[in-house]
This record gives C-alpha cells, sequence and structure tokens, in this order.
C-alpha cells in the first residue's frame, strides 16, 4: 500500500510538470519590475518584432575595457536586444570588440570612420590616473543583403559621459526599433524635393536626402509646368506624400502657390524651410568683412498668414550661439579659430514633443523670427532662441569686426523667439473667397487633416562641401562640434509620415543612476575595510555562538 502511495504521488508529479510544460510552451509573459518600465517594449516596437519572419543578426561593437558609464550602457544595450529576441527568436545578436584582433586601434577607429561609425575617445580616471580610450558605440543589423547601422550613444554638447549616457539609453528602444523598421518594411511613402525657385543645390542637401532614402522613395519636382499645365501638375504633386521646401530664393507665382495651396488641401505634408531675409556668411569673405542683411520677398505672406503664421524680416541675435570660424595666417600657418557668432542661435526646446525630445542643440544661421496667429488650426512651437536675444530688423549691415566686440547683454531683452512651427489641423485655403489664378477639377476650401512644419532658416538642411564632396550634415568640420540638425528634421519627417507610432517612443522617460565618482573615491577604504571586517566579525560571532549553546547542550 505504502508503494503504490508512492507510485501514485510521483505520477502526478509527472502530470504536474507536464502539464506545467504544455501551459508555458503556449503562454508567454515576462514581468518588467523596473519602476519606468524601460524593459517594456512599446507597441509600435512589439509590432515591427512581431513582423520580421526573417533571421536578423544584431552585432554590437560596444564591448571591451573602457569606463563604468560605457560598461552601463553595453549593459543596457543587451538587456534592451534580450528583450526584443524574447519576443522573436528570429532577432539574434552577438558583442564584439573591434580592438581585440587589432595591433592598430586608430587604423580600426579609421575604418569604422569611413564606414560611418566614428568611435568616441573618453577620459578614464583610474586611481587617479588618466588616460584615453576607444569606445565603438555602434551596432549592425543585417538582414539578408540589407544592413543598417544602430547609433548607441548621444552626442550631447557640453555634457558629461554620465549624461550622455543616461540620454543614450533613453534612446535605445527607439534607435533598435527604428533599424529593424528600416529592414522589416519595404519603402512605401514619396517624397518630392521641390526645384525651380532657386532651392539649394543637390550637394548642399546631399547628406538629409541620403538618410530619408532608407525610409522613403525620394524624387525631384518642379513646378516650371504650372504656367502651362497646372492641373496637371497638381496631379503629379497629389502623388507624393510629403514635399520639402529648402531654402527657395525666388519668388513664388500665384499658379505655383494656388497648387502648393490645393496639395495641401487634398492632405499633403509638407516641410518648409524659408527665410524672409537674405544674408549669408560667405557675402562676409571679402576684403572689408562687411554685407547687408536684406528683406527677401517670395511672395509667401499671404500664403502662411492664412495658415496662421507669419515669418518677419528680421534678424535673431542670440547670445546662445555657435561659433564662426575664421581662418589667420597663411599657407601651412593658417589656422582656424572659433569666435562668437550671434547670429547663429542654438535652439533650445519648449516642450517634450517627440520630434524635439532628447536632441542636440539646432544649429540656425541668420533665423528669422516666426508670429503665431489666432486660428483653427493647432500650432507648436518646437525650436525657440535662447531668452537672452535681440531682434534686430532688416535692412542691416553685418561686419566681421563684431566678433571682436564685447556684447551689451541689458539690449538682450526680447526673450525666447520662435524659430520652427508644427501645423496640424484641418487647414483653410489660401484663395477660399478669392479670385483663383486658373480653374481645377474640385477645387478645395477645407482640407482633411494634415501637418506642415515651418522652419525660418534655410540653413538648417543644409551640409557642409569639402572638395566636392557633402559632409555630414550637423557637423563642424573644424571644431568637431555636432549639432542636432540632421536628427531634427529626420524626426519631423518621420513625425509626419508615420503610420507605425514609431516616433512616439522618443517620448519614453528612462531614468539612470550613476556613483559618485568623487564620493567613491573619498570612501573607497572606508567600504573596503568595512567589506572585509565585518564579514569577518559576523562569522566570529556565529562560531562563538554555535560553540556556546553546543557545550551548553552536551557537556553536562
Amino acid at each position: 500500500m505504502k508503494h503504490q502511495n508512492t507510485y501514485k504521488n510521483v505520477f502526478l508529479w509527472l502530470v504536474a510538470l507536464v502539464v506545467i510544460n504544455l501551459v508555458a510552451a503556449n503562454f508567454f509573459e515576462r514581468i518588467d519590475l523596473t519602476r519606468d518600465q524601460r524593459y517594456t517594449l512599446s507597441p509600435a516596437a512589439m509590432e515591427i518584432v512581431s513582423d520580421a519572419d526573417s533571421p536578423i543578426i544584431i552585432e554590437v561593437f560596444l564591448e571591451g575595457n573602457f569606463p563604468s558609464e560605457f560598461r552601463r550602457l553595453r549593459n543596457e544595450t543587451r538587456q534592451m536586444l534580450e528583450e526584443f529576441s524574447a519576443y522573436n527568436s528570429n532577432i539574434k545578436f552577438t558583442f564584439t570588440n573591434p580592438l581585440e584582433e587589432s595591433n592598430d586601434a586608430e587604423a580600426t577607429a579609421q575604418e569604422f570612420y569611413q564606414q560611418g561609425m566614428p568611435p568616441a575617445r573618453v577620459s578614464v580616471q583610474e586611481n587617479g590616473k588618466s588616460s584615453e580610450a576607444l569606445v565603438f558605440p555602434w551596432a549592425v543589423a543585417t538582414m539578408g543583403d540589407k544592413k543598417v547601422q544602430i547609433p548607441l550613444l548621444k552626442n550631447k554638447l557640453g555634457a558629461t559621459d554620465e549624461e550622455r549616457v543616461s540620454s543614450s539609453v533613453q534612446q535605445l528602444e527607439y534607435a533598435i526599433a527604428n533599424a529593424l523598421n528600416k529592414l522589416v518594411y519595404p519603402r512605401k511613402k514619396k517624397i518630392a524635393v521641390m526645384r525651380g525657385n532657386g532651392e539649394l543645390p543637390d550637394a548642399q542637401i546631399a547628406s538629409f536626402i541620403k538618410t530619408l532614402q532608407e525610409y522613403y522613395f525620394m524624387a525631384p519636382f518642379t513646378l516650371d509646368s504650372a504656367a502651362v499645365n497646372p492641373q496637371k501638375t497638381l496631379q503629379q504633386l497629389k502623388g507624393y506624400d510629403l514635399i520639402i521646401e529648402a531654402k527657395p530664393t525666388e519668388a513664388f507665382t500665384e499658379n505655383e502657390k494656388y497648387i502648393l495651396d490645393q496639395y495641401t488641401m487634398s492632405g499633403g505634408k509638407s516641410l518648409w524651410l524659408t527665410e524672409a531675409v537674405a544674408m549669408e556668411t560667405d557675402s562676409l569673405l571679402n576684403p572689408s568683412g562687411r554685407a547687408f542683411a536684406l528683406p527677401r520677398d517670395l511672395n509667401l505672406g499671404d500664403f502662411f498668414f492664412s495658415y496662421g503664421i507669419r515669418i518677419n524680416p528680421v534678424l535673431i541675435n542670440d547670445i546662445y550661439s555657435a561659433p564662426i570660424i575664421l581662418a589667420s595666417g597663411q599657407g601651412n600657418n593658417t589656422r582656424f579659430n572659433p569666435y562668437p557668432w550671434f547670429y547663429s542661435p542654438l535652439t533650445t526646446s519648449p516642450n517634450d514633443h517627440p520630434i524635439i525630445n532628447n536632441i542636440e542643440a539646432v544649429k540656425f544661421e541668420y533665423a528669422n523670427q516666426i508670429d503665431t496667429l489666432q486660428n483653427k488650426l493647432e500650432k507648436t512651437i518646437l525650436l525657440s532662441s535662447s531668452p537672452q536675444t535681440r531682434v534686430e530688423g532688416t535692412p542691416r549691415e553685418i561686419s566681421l569686426e563684431m566678433v571682436s566686440r564685447e556684447p551689451d547683454l541689458a539690449s538682450y531683452k526680447d526673450g525666447e523667439q520662435p524659430l520652427a512651427v508644427l501645423l496640424e489641423g484641418e487647414f483653410t485655403s489660401v484663395y477660399k473667397n478669392r479670385i483663383k489664378p486658373f480653374e481645377i477639377e474640385n477645387p478645395l476650401n477645407q482640407n482633411e487633416e494634415t501637418k506642415m512644419l515651418v522652419i525660418s532658416d534655410g540653413d538648417v538642411i543644409k551640409n557642409e562641401v569639402q572638395r566636392g564632396k557633402p559632409l555630414e550634415m550637423g557637423l563642424e568640420r573644424y571644431t568637431g562640434n555636432t549639432y542636432g540638425n540632421k536628427e531634427f528634421l529626420l524626426n519631423a519627417v518621420n513625425y509626419m509620415l508615420d503610420d507605425s507610432g514609431l516616433i512616439d517612443i522618443r517620448s519614453k522617460e528612462i531614468n539612470i543612476a550613476f556613483l559618485d565618482d568623487q564620493k567613491t573615491a573619498d570612501e573607497r577604504e572606508k567600504w573596503q575595510v568595512i567589506n572585509i571586517i565585518l564579514p569577518l566579525i559576523i562569522l566570529g560571532l556565529f562560531t562563538f555562538g554555535f560553540n556556546y549553546f553546543r557545550k551548553r547542550k552536551y557537556l553536562k
């Protein structure tokens, strides 16, 4: 009977284990116990993961001997990739040290730089000694013959390594999900890069266009035929989901404006980088070092006014600004030195909108003030000048002599000025209750909801060109500073065209706690003593107590 009960219990345990395994195989759940839910994938990320039906290999180069902050970034990256992989076995990852099999660190760094993955040089403080280490904060995701680079470290001007890492951890999910999005989904939407009104040449917008081509189909579009066949031009333009006007310098005709208006009325989205003042830094490179900033009339005043904004022909002079780089000396003795230049504002954000959340400062040049007007459209000021701003009217003489003058801080009292405004909602036609420039089929006076972003500086999208080759957008080649121009515009385009909600991941807030280096160094010996002596004391007390009670129990 006793044996029968034993066999019965064993059998029941075996059945229970089988049932538990069957349930576990069919029901999957992971529990995130972090306060900020940092390891819980967003719905948009989950959707991308579930659609990955082919093997994706992610090679992470963030491995090696580097400071604690970057070890934290490595660990957080591993945790996040484990979360992605847990929901889809097609996603696999490896960690590699690029310097492990290389005898020349600088050659390896140069190779990564040429591939568009520049390494980070970080200072290492250990036992009172300072040294420099190379960190490769990049990953490459591969699916078949398609490859996508994943930046793991965000650059922030003036930020400490801890601040950079904290900012980077906050964007890990977005960075990985964004890369998978490029691999998993084919390009569908189309963007028109407008031509014909004196826009920036291809070489000066090449960096941004190349980036956009990873997401969308791109094509140039001209309004030249608006005068002879406006109906056909409008129909062709409606075939694009978004248009980019990159710093037009020639006035628009009424026919062209009407086509653009009806495109907006049909739900078309647009990114306008336009200026009301004509001024370029290149104009100052003459013997006198002087040039005049003059108002520029693009015949767009009524166009933007009807939509609820006005770009004023004034210049923004901002204490918080990027330097101008001027050359001194000749030949081999030429030196490029930075000087304060208050016409290059480094803009701040007055809110936490997904487009501008956690991005580097955006550099403007000779930006103009934007007024927002009352109408039913929702207007979001994405970027503004600093509180220490002075608004200057035009015409105005600009001189390089300004770099040697101390600014009169008392005059910088105009406060924050809007420089980039997002319009969302149901737009009303510019030509409602007006004589139309030409007749079209089914003209629209009201549209379905759409979006328009207006930026009061065309140079925000411009990249430098060196020896005929475009440089990385936002990179200042002489100082090495990287501004947030590309990230800002890419976020803006993704926001306006993104149907999956991927851009919303950027709003996720994650707080990372770091050790205080100074406090750690000051209290190092104290905690070493505590960690060595305290366990010995506890062990000694336990031994003494054990022997004492044993003797009392067994010795008479």
